[in-house]
């Protein structure tokens, strides 16, 4: 069963019917947790005994930071599958996702200057965290770089695959550079095996935080293939259908 649904999500005629079903309960569930996250965030947890209330910008920017390595891994997946099975609608989420997690990669330094300078005394330093995270946004802007300047789709995917599976050292890298390396950056809080060094008060917010950016990355990918898919299919009859006034 399952295989067939995801021989059917391969389908462009298909992901895009399904996926137009999918947005609006998305989107609905992401604003929903969005409130209540900031909600528990703001209002309901209490000051930190260290950084006051200065602390409550890692609601935006851990999740940020997180969304970052997520979607660069799915990016990378998508363009393997692409590249090995030829799978259009991998590439297309391959593409679609670059954008999507610069953004997130950006939000999560600019975050963590704010975050930085109350705390560490300065907006930046070459901290092995920090620039792993700025050599990912690179990366990410390399590769739509990359996509822009090759006219054949096709082979644009391939490449931008390609460069996003050798991208992908980097992201074990991110992830243990507080621990491989003496950085001002703290460690795991969340992740750490045991118990998380974290209030519950603190953590309930920063957890629904971070599903409600899951759903909106959900929700921005697939707007973008979408849009993405029929520009490629403008030729296709089942795109001629969909536009054409019945």
């Amino acid at each position: 069963m399952f295989n067939n649904f995801f021989h059917k999500l391969a389908s462009p005629k298909y992901f895009y019917g399904i996926s137009g079903r999918i947005i609006p309960w998305v989107a609905g569930a992401c604003l929903l947790l969005v409130l209540a996250g900031l909600y528990q965030g703001l209002i309901v947890a209490p000051p930190d005994y260290q950084q006051g209330d200065s602390y409550r910008i890692m609601f935006i920017h851990v999740p940020a930071a997180w969304m970052s390595l997520f979607i660069y891994v799915v990016m990378a997946g998508a363009g393997a599958i692409g590249l090995i099975w030829r799978i259009k609608m991998a590439e297309i989420m391959a593409i679609s996702s670059a954008p999507i997690g610069a953004s997130f990669t950006f939000l999560a330094l600019v975050t963590g200057s704010l975050w930085g300078k109350p705390m560490w005394g300065t907006w930046w330093v070459w901290d092995a965290r920090l620039t792993s995270e700025l050599i990912l946004l690179f990366l990410y802007l390399g590769i739509i770089a990359l996509h822009g300047a090759i006219e054949d789709r096709r082979t644009a995917a391939r490449a931008v695959a390609i460069l996003a599976l050798v991208g992908v050292i980097n992201i074990p890298i991110i992830h243990f550079s507080v621990e491989w390396w003496n950085t001002l950056h703290q460690g795991p809080t969340v992740t750490r095996f045991g118990k998380p060094a974290i209030a519950t008060s603190m953590l309930i917010p920063l957890l629904l935080m971070a599903l409600a950016f899951k759903l909106y990355y959900v929700f921005l990918v697939l707007m973008r293939a979408r849009c993405e898919l029929l520009e490629r299919e403008a030729n296709t009859g089942w795109v001629r259908e969909l536009v054409e006034p019945k």
